[in-house]
């Protein structure tokens, strides 16, 4: 005898008879779970048959009903633990039941409800210690089960699991960013030995000791009819990009004149690079601190001013290590004046330009960290309209708009010496490439006005901004700047990049890397670091030799 069941049933019955009065049969069932036996005796009468076709469907119906029954059984013992104190309590009416979901998502609604209330926070509170909580939703499901707990314990549980897990994410974001933050610190091994390397060249190779600039262009260095541009820097790889990125933008690069100071560890090896890599048409003067013949008077002022900067930075330091960070971008911007930048005599010593180049009228200032893109001549051409510094105020979103870069971002605003300056709401303009009018400088008491702020600093706890360049300069110069285009300068590319605008990057004449992510150390964003390896002459000798890559 033989069976095809389906999902909805028997299809067919076909029953098949030995001959002679005697024989065997037998039956299998296809297209269902289970098995049947057909037994089979000799002969083959209406009383077999009528009893096969009797307990046929008996059995057929068992075999489709005892798998589900086993399923919603199980189902029910499980949700019981939520709705019922005793799962058979609640079994009989549940079995074939067709409202326990909506009642079931009902309960759980009004069990997170109540982890939201006040009550409900003091519940999750006390069930927070971590020797009660599980340590997975795995554990959270058997604890639950295995205990008979009700659906509000699982919802506090629950709730209490995903705050804890919430505080994990906080605390690995926080530590993630400190350790970001604690590399832009460092100095790539690569930039050390090309350091190094040099140093060593210009002590063996006379080349290296040539003489910056060639004699027959000594005489542009103070000739007012070139374009002069100054860097401040101890970083050779890092001038060197300006310097090519400037001159491979400009029309007219033999107009060009770029004065490098930088300290006395890194002159040998800065002089030794630009000796033997000439840039063509452009004059390059490299020249030392230690070369300078400053006065008595100059040479104390400028080491008051770094004494009462590494004090701010210090007061800073120590306040910070005792102050708890509630939201990520008030701990990063804290974080961000740490920076062992805001102590070097090189970011402090651009307040005395006028005394670095007596015989410069203008001079437009850039930061090491900055790529040209486009070419620079016609700042020479700005009327500052009798004001020192020309910089950049607006961001490209727009007049007015300079995200991170509001008055309130860098001074203390419940001073009243502060409060009654300024107006908090007010964008600072941008420190980095700035057109600079000396002859106008040398008439006002700005360097004065710079040193007496940080003598009231000092006086007030170091409580009236946070550490800089830019705070004092700001209040120095205020009422001596002029705003310029912001095509001209656009910064901030080494802070934390999410999403760049292609555009406003190429047009730009000028991007800054102004910020912790550095475009020589690997945590910058790849998306605008290739904006400056493209001015990294990557066949250069000194560069293969200490494995320099883009």
């Amino acid at each position: 005898m033989k069976f095809y069941i389906s999902a909805r049933g028997i299809k067919r019955l076909t029953i098949s008879e030995a001959g002679g009065g005697g024989g065997g049969g037998r039956g299998a069932m296809k297209g269902g779970k289970g098995s049947a036996a057909a037994a089979s005796a000799a002969g083959g009468g209406t009383r077999r048959i009528y009893q096969r076709r009797v307990l046929l469907p008996v059995v057929l119906t068992l075999g489709l009903l005892l798998p589900f029954l086993f399923v919603r059984t199980a189902f029910v013992v499980l949700e019981s633990a939520s709705f019922c104190s005793s799962s058979l309590d609640c079994m009989g009416w549940r079995i074939f039941g067709g409202n326990d979901p909506a009642l079931l998502r009902e309960e759980l609604t009004r069990a997170l409800l109540e982890t939201s209330s006040t009550d409900g926070q003091i519940g999750i509170r006390e069930i927070e210690d971590p020797t009660l909580l599980p340590a997975s939703f795995k554990d959270l499901v058997k604890d639950v089960t295995s205990n008979k707990q009700d659906i509000r314990t699982f919802a506090f549980k629950t709730k209490a699991m995903m705050a804890k897990m919430e505080q994990m994410v906080q605390s690995a974001r926080r530590h993630e960013y400190i350790n970001w933050h604690l590399a832009s610190h460092g100095i790539p091994k690569s930039l050390q030995c090309l350091s190094l390397i040099l140093a060593e060249e210009y002590a063996v190779n006379a080349m290296a000791r040539s003489r910056l600039p060639s004699p027959e262009f000594v005489s542009r260095l103070t000739d007012p009819s070139f374009h002069h541009v100054v860097l401040l820097t101890d970083n050779v790889l890092a001038a060197s990009v300006v310097i090519s990125s400037g001159v491979n933008s400009s029309t007219h690069p033999e107009k060009f004149v770029f004065h490098v100071v930088t300290d006395k560890k890194t002159y040998t090896a800065m002089h030794a690079w630009f000796a033997m890599n000439s840039i063509n048409s452009a004059v390059v003067e490299v020249k030392g601190l230690h070369q300078y013949d400053w006065s008595h008077k100059v040479n104390v002022a400028i080491k008051e001013m770094l004494e009462i900067h590494h004090l701010i930075w210090k007061n800073k330091y120590v306040s910070l290590k005792e102050e708890v960070f509630e939201y990520q971008q008030e701990l990063e911007k804290n974080l961000e004046v740490l920076s062992p930048s805001f102590v070097s005599l090189l970011n402090h010593l651009r307040i005395y330009i006028p005394e670095l180049f007596p015989d410069l009228d203008k001079i437009v200032f850039l930061d090491d960290d900055i790529v040209v893109q486009h070419d620079l001549s016609s700042l020479w051409e700005l009327d500052l309209n009798g004001k020192v510094v020309g910089a950049v105020v607006d961001s490209w979103c727009g007049r007015d708009c300079c995200p991170r870069r509001k008055y309130n971002d860098f001074f203390n605003f419940t001073n009243p010496m502060i409060s009654a300056k300024l107006d908090s709401d007010r964008c600072a303009w941008l420190y980095g490439m700035n057109m600079f009018d000396l002859q106008a400088w040398r008439k006002t008491n700005i360097t004065a006005t710079y040193h007496q702020w940080l003598k009231l600093n000092l006086n007030h706890g170091f409580t009236l901004w946070h550490p800089g360049a830019l705070p004092p300069a700001l209040l120095a110069f205020e009422g001596h700047m002029q705003r310029i285009d912001p095509s001209w300068h656009m910064a901030g590319l080494g802070h934390r990049v999410t999403q760049v605008n292609k555009y406003m990057l190429e047009t730009a004449a000028v991007i800054h890397f102004s910020g912790p992510a550095k475009p020589w150390l690997e945590i910058g964003a790849p998306e605008v670091r290739s904006f400056w390896y493209r001015h990294v002459n990557f066949s250069n000798g000194f560069i293969k030799r200490c494995g320099i890559t883009g």
